[in-house]
């Protein structure tokens, strides 16, 4: 069994269900067999207190949670307060807005997390980038993601990889996490449907290597894989992410 752990759930995938019911959501994914989550808001719970009081009820644990870089510049006291609620020692910006998708913007975004970084290293809370694809376009030959990562301190951000994202963009998933090494502490699991349209697809179901996207992390101590299905088209969610965990238990990782 790999030592990274890969029974978590992004709960972006299952927002639909959070809204209306978080505390009975939470119930069905710990039924399913998830043991971990990535928070993505709160849903219907409202705050941390809340959710946190949820995920004991369900016998589930969250790793992290992600925080817009809006938050992180402005609120990154709450931001430290709702971990400690939590429970979790890493939080992650999940992406950039259109207008900062520029060399600035991105030595911008890189500025204001590394001050949020800063911040919450001295809570002992580790901050997370986690890319889409757009971070891979280039300006003067470096992508955006490189310009974040270069212009921060590895100890302050980290990597979060997301395989599915990383593969649009024309990049091998295995790659890059080799290539950023141990500064990759968490990766998102969603596979690529076969054909032109690229959908998203439960892991194990398209045409993604996950074979060796985890040997690599296992390899350079990626502590956690996260199910993450943006949308799941017409298989009902709960079962998408079921059939996730699934397969990666065939492979081992759950």
């Amino acid at each position: 069994m790999p030592n990274i752990q890969c029974a978590a759930l992004q709960l972006y995938t299952v927002r639909d269900l959070t809204a209306r019911d978080f505390a009975g959501t939470m119930k069905q994914v710990a039924g399913i067999g998830y043991k971990l989550v990535e928070l993505a808001g709160y849903g219907s719970a409202k705050d941390a207190k809340s959710a946190r009081k949820a995920l004991d009820d369900a016998g589930l644990k969250a790793v992290s949670a992600h925080y817009a870089i809006n938050v992180l510049e402005m609120s990154v006291e709450q931001v430290q307060a709702d971990a400690e609620t939590l429970g979790i020692d890493t939080v992650v910006c999940p992406f950039l807005p259109e207008e900062s998708r520029n060399a600035k913007g991105y030595e911008a975004a890189a500025a204001t997390l590394r001050r949020a970084g800063e911040q919450l290293h001295g809570q002992g809370i580790v901050l997370g980038y986690h890319n889409h694809n757009f971070e891979f376009d280039k300006f003067g030959g470096k992508t955006g993601l490189d310009i974040i990562l270069d212009n921060t301190p590895r100890h302050l951000v980290v990597a979060e990889v997301d395989v599915y994202w990383a593969k649009f963009a024309g990049v091998d998933p295995a790659e890059l996490i080799d290539r950023l090494g141990d500064r990759v502490r968490l990766l998102h699991l969603k596979d690529m449907g076969p054909g032109s349209d690229k959908r998203f697809a439960p892991v194990g179901t398209g045409i993604i290597d996950f074979k060796s996207i985890l040997a690599t992390a296992e390899k350079h101590g990626v502590r956690w894989g996260i199910v993450e299905q943006d949308r799941t088209f017409d298989k009902a969610t709960l079962d998408a992410i079921k059939t996730s965990l699934e397969n990666l238990k065939k492979l081992g990782a759950a």
